[in-house]
């Protein structure tokens, strides 16, 4: 089992480079399967979500290379084979594969989606979205069935601004007959991404980034090359870690406007923040205030941000309250926060954070993907040698994170336990 050990306290500097968007990776890579030709992705992140899409595209017949960030698909060879289990239960946005498949194919088979668990995640609005669009949509022993004699353009308004949801029915439509309207649509960045994408292949795409989009269906879509915008979420994680353990930190590869309200958070904790046209730099802080933060949709607070931001809280002076309206058990790194000194509690959709409070180290488990990263800042926060278990969340979503750390001064290792160590921590 493999862990990460960081020795905590040690002050960091200089600069970090953020990598491609790990939201927006994991559906341009589905939306190749659109293409009658190859298509080449720059800039994406070397993380195990990824990975695990390059093996589904692969299962499929595609054929694929990923190498320094750039992935090659040739989707002509694709067909539309079942993924009822296997690589599809690793991630949640397996489910981009049903949008592909379906445009492309008029058929398709996926297994219900993986990924970390952050409460109720249900992909009703997906499955409305493509009945609407003339699918029929079938749960089958634990997979999704998707049936269609031809795809034809609709309105469809979303119950809920779904990220997942918009994306998936864009995938499904822009091969459909005639003209679908999605309203309500969510307006995050890496809709935006992916708009960009399936407009370079030769798709008819209006108001990507508003409530409403509107898709005319053409009857082909061509391969292109198709650089991925940066990670706002990984840049905001280390904006935080700037925050809070900085001795001057230069965040690189960012779109400044996707992190306004990171940037908000942290001036009004007393975070300096100067921003220039592709970097943020934040000198080091003396002080910081308390805040409360409500995660909301783009462009609010980003849910993906509240638990490291919940670490930044425990060294505010005053009391600290985050809201979370998106995921309603995203909470879990409260009691792994707790066993190094936090004071924090958890109630209802909120968690309640006092500080100023000292971090000491301890032996804590990453229980999702954002929780991990929040316990990495912990641990470069805290006296000792912190160890993280269950760090193949954390590698789900950050690209050589361990070599960006070290860059800047932390001291932090991945370590692979024998089975006699792990039995006598237990």
């Amino acid at each position: 089992m493999d862990v990460y050990k960081i020795q905590g306290q040690k002050r960091l500097q200089g600069t970090i480079k953020v990598s491609g968007a790990k939201n927006s990776a994991v559906a341009l890579i589905p939306a190749s399967i659109l293409a009658s030709s190859p298509v080449t992705i720059e800039g994406l992140p070397e993380i195990l979500d990824v990975w695990t899409l390059k093996s589904l595209l692969e299962e499929i017949g595609g054929q694929v290379t990923f190498e320094d960030g750039v992935m090659s698909i040739n989707p002509e060879t694709m067909i539309d084979m079942p993924l009822p289990n296997g690589n599809v239960k690793k991630l949640r946005a397996s489910y981009y594969l049903m949008g592909a498949m379906l445009g492309r194919f008029k058929q398709a088979v996926i297994g219900l989606p993986g990924g970390c668990y952050l409460g109720p995640r249900p992909i009703d609005q997906h499955i409305k979205g493509f009945e609407a669009l003339g699918a029929k949509v079938t749960n089958e022993h634990g997979a999704i069935y998707l049936r269609a004699d031809e795809l034809k353009g609709a309105k469809i308004y979303l119950d809920v601004s779904s990220v997942g949801a918009t994306i998936n029915i864009m995938l499904a439509a822009v091969l459909a007959k005639g003209q679908t309207i999605i309203e309500n649509a969510a307006k995050e960045p890496e809709i935006i991404d992916v708009a960009t994408l399936l407009t370079s292949m030769g798709a008819k795409i209006k108001g990507a980034g508003t409530n409403v989009i509107r898709i005319d269906g053409v009857e082909s879509l061509s391969g292109t090359k198709h650089t991925i915008i940066p990670d706002r979420i990984e840049a905001g994680t280390y904006m935080i870690m700037a925050a809070a353990i900085g001795d001057g930190i230069t965040i690189d590869n960012v779109i400044p406007l996707h992190l306004e309200p990171i940037t908000a958070k942290l001036r009004e904790m007393g975070v300096e923040v100067q921003e220039y046209e592709e970097k943020i730099h934040i000198p080091k802080v003396e002080k910081l205030k308390s805040v409360d933060i409500k995660t909301l949709v783009y462009p609010g607070f980003p849910t993906d941000l509240q638990q490291p931001f919940s670490v930044l809280q425990t060294q505010a002076h005053g009391t600290s309250v985050v809201t979370d309206t998106v995921y309603s058990a995203r909470f879990k790194h409260i009691a792994e926060l707790k066993r190094m000194g936090a004071t924090g509690q958890v109630e209802g959709r909120s968690s309640i954070i006092k500080g100023a409070t000292p971090l000491t180290a301890a032996s804590v488990t990453a229980t999702d993907l954002r929780a991990g990263a929040a316990l990495v800042i912990a641990g470069l926060l805290a006296s000792g040698e912190t160890e993280i278990h269950d760090i193949y969340h954390i590698e789900r979503g950050y690209s050589g994170l361990i070599e960006k750390l070290r860059g800047l001064g932390a001291v932090i290792d991945k370590v692979t336990l024998t089975s006699a160590a792990v039995t006598e921590e237990k």
